[in-house]
């Protein structure tokens, strides 16, 4: 076929990854196109499941398989798009449009890289069995690990660590939770709203060791006996790692796109490359990841504008994120400058709450702020006052979380 403008618009655009980006872009490009042929890629088989609720599911009395809640064969019905699974995308091939397959060709007129995240290994000494959860299938294991099992060590105290946990006590699960940082959730709250909300994890039953590693772990005829970076031992039955994800980028550095934290993109979603495209957990959105579901949701609708013919910037509005985690509920949102926190009275607070605003070091407006517990009935007028002025465009010197 001849490598022109007219006889690429004759292919498909081709999407590597079925997760929620990959699914949210194809379903919002058959809203606006009824008729581009849309080709999804992906290694596993294809399920549709929200996976936020994989760190609540042991409340919501979920077994694994009913997390699912459309299989490939549905999706394909849904967006009018045909879903190859268990496939291996081995190389992008930019200079002639298309992709290779488990070894075949397959051209596209546009490509979207919605490869998602791996999860982050830590580097621990001893034999020990180290699970972590970054999908569906992870999830499975986890749950079949469960089986017989009192008590789980979870090392990481960030967003997913501290689901997790209050997932796991609130089912009568033994929780032990590890972090070399003082207080939880260190990336998104300010130490005195992590203090308080550490004291509703212990106060729920979570025994907490923080400011702590583990520098080893090692089997025992029943569990795992750890030894943290003080010296001091602990035992458990199981052992979750959550420490984070690493973005793949490995096949978009093979194809020679631009790395930067993630696979790079514009505020418009494009690589460094022509007809190439990125969004997700494996993207950085101008160098800047973008990992929770809102921003996903809305770089998703920009780029299939673009996709469409009508290139469009993502426009951050304000985006909490909320913390699942019952025994002390929280809100954040992350300030996008320099400023200063200042913990605030909270207004008929229960056991465990907190008021954290940060304000802007030069004009004093909120430009951030963190609620725990009881405080959260403040979201509203908090998200109100920071409102004006605040969509923000992906191009702007400081993007939106």
């Amino acid at each position: 076929m001849t490598d022109t403008h007219e006889g690429r618009s004759q292919e498909p655009v081709v999407i590597i990854g079925t997760g929620l980006a990959g699914y949210t872009v194809a379903r919002e490009l058959r809203k606006l196109d009824s008729t581009v042929p849309i080709v999804l890629l992906t290694q596993d088989d294809g399920a549709f499941y929200s996976k936020p609720m994989l760190s609540n599911a042991l409340a919501m009395k979920k077994e694994a398989h009913a997390l699912a809640s459309f299989d490939a064969t549905a999706m394909a019905a849904q967006l009018r798009a045909e879903i190859r699974v268990h496939r291996q995308v081995e190389r992008i091939l930019p200079a002639e449009h298309g992709v290779v397959v488990d070894g075949e060709p397959l051209r596209y007129s546009k490509l979207v890289l919605a490869t998602g995240a791996d999860v982050r290994r830590l580097n621990v000494e001893g034999d020990a069995q180290i699970l972590s959860i970054n999908d569906l299938n992870d999830y499975t294991r986890f749950r079949d690990a469960l089986t017989g099992c009192q008590s789980v060590a979870i090392l990481g105290a960030g967003l997913i660590g501290c689901e997790f946990a209050n997932d796991l006590i609130a089912a009568g699960f033994a929780v032990l939770l590890i972090d070399p940082a003082p207080t939880p959730l260190a990336r998104l709250l300010p130490p005195s709203a992590g203090e308080v909300f550490a004291n509703a994890l212990s106060g729920s039953g979570v025994s907490l060791y923080l400011g702590r590693s583990v520098s080893r772990a090692e089997r025992q005829p029943k569990g795992y006996r750890l030894t943290l970076s003080g010296g001091e031992q602990i035992h458990a039955d199981l052992l979750v790692s959550a420490v984070g994800l690493v973005p793949r980028t490995a096949l978009a550095a093979q194809a020679g796109l631009k790395i930067e934290h993630g696979i790079w993109t514009d505020a418009a979603c494009r690589t460094s490359v022509e007809d190439i495209y990125a969004l997700g957990d494996c993207a950085a959105l101008q160098g800047k990841l973008q990992p929770y579901v809102l921003p996903i949701m809305h770089a998703a609708r920009a780029l299939a504008r673009t996709l469409s013919g009508e290139p469009t910037k993502v426009a951050f509005p304000v985006m909490p994120v909320t913390v699942k985690t019952p025994a002390a509920p929280a809100v954040v949102v992350s300030p996008d400058a320099a400023g200063e926190w200042s913990l605030e009275p909270v207004a008929a607070a229960g056991t465990y709450a907190a008021r954290a605003v940060c304000h802007h070091a030069d004009d004093g407006r909120a430009i951030g702020f963190a609620l725990v517990g009881a405080a959260i009935e403040g979201k509203a007028a908090l998200l109100k006052e920071m409102a004006p002025g605040m969509s923000r465009v992906a191009a702007a010197d400081t993007p939106a979380r």
